[in-house]
């Protein structure tokens, strides 16, 4: 993240970073406590000529501070992540190319308050058209692997316009009485529905041909959205940049599937791994035309 280039330069520059020791996420740092630890010695002015590297698999290993590898401060400096420092992966096979370079990937529209919006006995009111297939838990696309071809599986959304006076007075009289009800719980007072253009319009994103989950303990699992639903903030979206046909697309979703690993994302204390956007993005992938072989 931001921070984290920010904190980078600052050991490359004015803090004279010595050495970084990360504890395996399996590690519990402080006894009954879940979280992500490291430790960073730096001497101010007196920045070697390396920065000294390691991964800790016990709170033993941590004794003197003194093992690891030495990473050049040219490398560290221009690193995007601290993974890329801390567990270098393979080598990029000549010819690949990042998955940014086809897909532009979206995390799903956060609706503010999932209680309100996601359809139950209370959006009886609401007409159905307004009422929109939704990928809203990780469980939708796991239950179903590399295709997800049933809308009717799926829970849904209310989403509506922006301007309810291009309604039919039946139609606004119902969404009224929906909205009349939601604002007695403060659905139009959270600091989601305050910062859109309208409290009540959710606004939900076109469907992608490709969703993914992005938060696990596991690999994220890549599927094809045969059923056109639309997805919330639990899901990634995959556009394509340009026009790729169904067979392609379907290529991809197998290949990401099979080679896509836990090491890809960032882990948390636990084994929780995360996929921001950006670093589907920046997955590597072989050229097109080999797929097409």
């Amino acid at each position: 993240m931001n921070y984290g280039h920010t904190l980078r330069l600052l050991l490359a520059e004015r803090l004279g970073g010595i050495a970084l020791y990360v504890l395996e996420p399996t590690v519990e740092a402080f006894p009954g406590t879940t979280t992500t630890a490291a430790i960073t010695c730096f001497k101010v002015g007196a920045r070697p000529s390396a920065l000294r590297v390691h991964t800790v698999k016990t709170v033993d290993d941590l004794n003197g501070l003194t093992s690891g590898r030495m990473v050049g401060w040219e490398r560290v400096s221009a690193s995007s992540k601290w993974s890329t420092i801390i567990r270098p992966g393979p080598a990029t096979p000549a010819g690949h190319i990042e998955l940014g370079e086809l897909f532009r990937v979206h995390r799903g529209q956060v609706t503010g308050s999932n209680n309100v919006w996601i359809a139950g006995a209370h959006t009886a009111s609401v007409p159905n058209r307004f009422l929109t297939p939704t990928v809203t838990k990780a469980r939708d696309l796991l239950d179903v692997g590399d295709r997800l071809m049933d809308a009717g599986r799926l829970r849904r959304v209310v989403d509506l316009p922006l301007d309810l006076e291009t309604l039919d007075e039946n139609e606004r009289q119902a969404i009224e009485a929906f909205l009349d009800w939601a604002r007695t719980i403060g659905a139009h007072e959270t600091y989601v529905a305050k910062h859109r253009k309208a409290w009540w319009s959710v606004g939900l994103r076109a469907p992608a041909p490709i969703l993914c989950t992005y938060m696990a303990r596991r690999a994220p699992l890549f599927s094809r959205n045969l059923c056109a639903a639309r997805h919330i903030n639990i899901a990634h979206g995959l556009y394509p940049r340009n026009g790729l046909d169904d067979e392609l697309l379907d290529l991809l979703v197998t290949w990401l599937n099979k080679n896509v690993s836990q090491r890809d994302g960032r882990t948390y204390a636990g084994g929780l791994t995360k996929f921001e956007p950006k670093e589907i993005e920046r997955l590597c992938i072989p050229p097109l035309e080999d797929f097409r072989q």
